[in-house]
């Protein structure tokens, strides 16, 4: 009896540390597609700042805004919409150009999204909001299509027209609206994966609103949706064949594999207490598997003191749309949407 419930508990360490931490191990790519704020006229205590997140579902999404006193979580009100709201205080230090950095975290990696427009309202007094452009205009309303239309294929946008504006999209067929980050000075540029609930055909209208100033326009796209025939597709002149755009940095939090040392300790330190129960066979049945649970437990404490943080920049290149991902020890200094060129697995700032 004493024999079967020390295998027990010898079965019950397996479980523990084995798919428990496999499923830890797991790896995922979170995704940023939008981010905004409501803007507000004045930045003083007791004013809500409501902001939006549109990525992958089923994350933790939090917010840090510079001069704040407090992260704010955010809240899945729908699958892959997060939204929060963040009441000043009146310890609070936030201004109109202060930093909004949005993380979106799935698993043990982290999607990065930094806020690419004001906190204040562009009609708020010009004191508080300094210069902003005078005019909204769209030069150009572009999309990369995909072969296929449904869900987890993605639709490249692209506009280009005043600069500093904020420039959301619109499709036919899927809920909410999607915004474009300012990738360079009046280029605003992004990834839209489509979703199992959207209903996107080759031909959904989509509109593109820019906002600037206190004015706006909207463009209508003049293109399908779906790629295949030569009228859709990339135009590739206009890239060079190494040129990408960072889609994303993930800190990724990677535990060590352990070492001859910590799981031989445990396995000693299991064996003794195994040597102690019992007695003849079933002392050095006791004896064996205290020391397999003793080494399984001696390794996992060893990965936990072996954590380290690694970092990932997922870069996309802008001829073919292929992917790339590198790895760096410490935070290479790319954020979403930097024009980079990659070169023999180096990345450096396309300039």
């Amino acid at each position: 009896m004493l024999f079967r419930k020390f295998l027990f508990a010898v079965f019950a360490a397996l479980v523990a540390f084995g798919p428990a931490h496999a499923y830890q191990g797991r790896n995922y790519a979170p995704v940023i597609n939008g981010f905004n704020v409501e803007e507000v006229r004045r930045l003083s205590p007791g004013v809500e700042l409501h902001f939006d997140m549109y990525g992958s579902p089923g994350g933790v999404a939090t917010l840090r805004i510079d001069g704040a006193t407090r992260n704010l979580n955010m809240t899945e009100v729908e699958p892959g919409q997060y939204s929060g709201t963040y009441t000043i205080g009146t310890h609070d230090r936030i201004r109109p150009e202060s930093g909004v950095t949005a993380n979106l975290r799935q698993g043990n990696q982290v999607a990065t999204s930094l806020l690419r427009e004001s906190l204040l309202a562009t009609n708020a007094p010009r004191s508080q909001r300094g210069q902003l452009a005078t005019q909204a205009r769209v030069d150009r309303f572009d999309v990369q299509g995909s072969p296929e239309l449904g869900p987890g294929n993605e639709l490249r946008f692209m506009v280009a027209g005043t600069p500093g504006a904020r420039v959301e999209v619109a499709i036919a067929g899927a809920r909410g609206v999607f915004f474009l980050p300012e990738v360079r000075p009046g280029e605003y540029e992004a990834i839209y994966t489509i979703r199992n609930a959207d209903r996107i055909d080759p031909g959904s209208r989509v509109t593109a609103t820019l906002r600037a100033d206190g004015r706006s326009v909207t463009s209508v796209l003049n293109r399908p949706l779906q790629s295949g025939g030569r009228a859709d597709a990339p135009r590739q002149a206009r890239y060079c064949t190494n040129c990408a755009v960072v889609e994303g940095v993930n800190v990724i939090e990677v535990s060590g594999n352990g070492n001859y040392l910590g799981t031989a300790g445990g396995a000693v330190v299991g064996g003794l207490l195994g040597s102690q129960v019992g007695s003849g066979s079933g002392r050095t049945a006791a004896t064996v598997a205290g020391a397999v649970a003793g080494g399984l437990a001696g390794r996992n404490i060893q990965r936990n003191m072996n954590k380290e943080q690694r970092y990932e920049v997922v870069v996309r290149y802008s001829t073919s749309g292929a992917t790339q991902t590198l790895q760096y020890d410490n935070d290479p200094g790319f954020r979403q949407g930097d024009r980079v060129r990659v070169s023999n697995g180096v990345l450096t700032r396309d300039q």
